[in-house]
């Protein structure tokens, strides 16, 4: 049965040329039955074929028949039921959502119909009184054709615009989502810049030092030795965290996680850079007191990347200063040494060449959280890092 609706949807002409066919028949009977001669058959024929175009050229079957219905009076082709067809053509014109102007002129005609009926062929024996109510009467059905079809087209016309809107909304979800995992991959590279960066600088100068001091300097060597193992568990342990949020098994590594590090963590994060061979001069300024978490990480990240650059490209026997300034809106930085300084194509427009990851994160996680950073060398030589994260992100 659903296969027989589906197929009678699919094609609307074949259904209205059937019911055409119909309504030609009956009108033909109609015409041998009340002796109508012949003019009346072209007229009936018409007002058929309009029915079967009428999903076509409803505009034109429209003013299609309001001329057959003109010349029916001209003829005198008494009301027959091929007349049917003209409230099959209102209920279609203002059903389809056209001109608005036909489906006016499709109401006003539907309305005069009955009246004009009556004045070419009154009825009789009912008096004026009972004319003018019987042609109220037999109007009804032509404005009831024509209300069925407009709330049909405002029908219609509600759920287009429901379906556009949940389309819309599709779209701009798609988008969101795109937008978030962008962002999330972003996020995941900038910490995975700094983890491996950071640390795997450390355990680079740390063996470059045992291997130097194997010999001669055995408890340095171990030291060191002890340096990149620790070193190296502390990265595992920020990649695990990192990359946890990745796991979709049920194994029990799947809820092990490490807090993000914060600004409290600054000190022994500069501690360790110290043991590794970098001579760091930190201090705080201001009244120490809890921040956002993500200022605590950005001002993390920031110590991290420019004691990393220090030791990467400072030269030997670089030095380091790392000054914490807390103000009444917000958590102050600033990072310098006095070593060579980077290659200026490394911080030049921020290092948009994508050489710069470094900066880049930098400026992305101070962006994120409202701040500003200045990054660029330093008066008298070597290289300064310097941002302000506000208490609140800007508007």
């Amino acid at each position: 049965m659903q296969r027989f609706y589906d197929f009678l949807r699919g094609h609307p002409t074949g259904v209205d040329g059937f019911w055409a066919v119909l309504l030609f028949g009956l009108s033909l009977l109609w015409v041998v039955q009340e002796n109508q001669g012949v003019v009346a058959i072209p007229l009936v024929l018409l007002l058929s074929v309009s029915v079967a175009l009428r999903r076509r050229a409803p505009e034109k079957m429209l003013l299609l028949m309001l001329g057959l219905g003109l010349a029916q009076l001209a003829l005198d082709v008494e009301p027959n039921p091929a007349d049917f067809a003209m409230m099959v053509i209102i209920y279609t014109v203002a059903a389809e959502g056209g001109p608005r102007w036909a489906s006016r002129l499709a109401l006003i005609g539907g309305l005069l119909a009955a009246p004009l009926s009556q004045v070419r062929w009154p009825e009789g024996g009912i008096g004026i009184a009972g004319r003018v109510g019987y042609a109220v009467v037999m109007g009804v059905p032509f404005a009831l054709a024509w209300v069925l079809g407009d709330s049909i087209r405002t029908r219609r016309a509600y759920f287009d615009q429901l379906e556009e809107r949940a389309t819309r909304l599709e779209k701009e979800r798609e988008a969101q989502a795109k937008v978030a995992v962008a962002a999330e991959r972003a996020r995941i590279a900038r910490e995975l810049h700094d983890v491996v960066a950071h640390n795997v600088s450390v355990m680079v100068v740390q063996a470059d030092g045992a291997a130097y001091v194997l010999d001669a300097a055995p408890d340095q060597a171990k030291q060191a030795l002890e340096t990149i193992s620790s070193t190296g568990r502390q990265a595992l342990a920020e990649m695990r965290r990192l990359l946890g949020v990745l796991r979709t098994g049920d194994g029990k590594e799947s809820g092990e996680y490490v807090p993000q590090p914060d600004v409290g963590q600054i000190e022994d994060l500069v501690e360790k850079v110290r043991d590794a061979g970098l001579a760091v001069d930190f201090r705080i300024e201001g009244t120490p007191r809890p921040l956002p978490s993500g200022v605590e990480l950005t001002a993390y990240r920031i110590v991290q990347e420019a004691l990393t650059n220090s030791r990467k490209h400072g030269g030997p026997d670089v030095g380091a200063s790392v000054r914490l300034v807390y103000f009444d809106d917000g958590l102050g930085l600033l990072v310098e040494d006095d070593g060579r300084g980077a290659a200026h194509e490394l911080y030049e427009d921020g290092g948009a060449d994508g050489r710069g990851h470094g900066l880049i994160g930098m400026r992305e996680r101070v962006g994120m959280v409202g701040g500003t950073l200045d990054a660029g060398p330093r008066p008298g030589g070597g290289f300064r890092i310097s941002a302000l994260l506000p208490l609140k992100p800007a508007n």
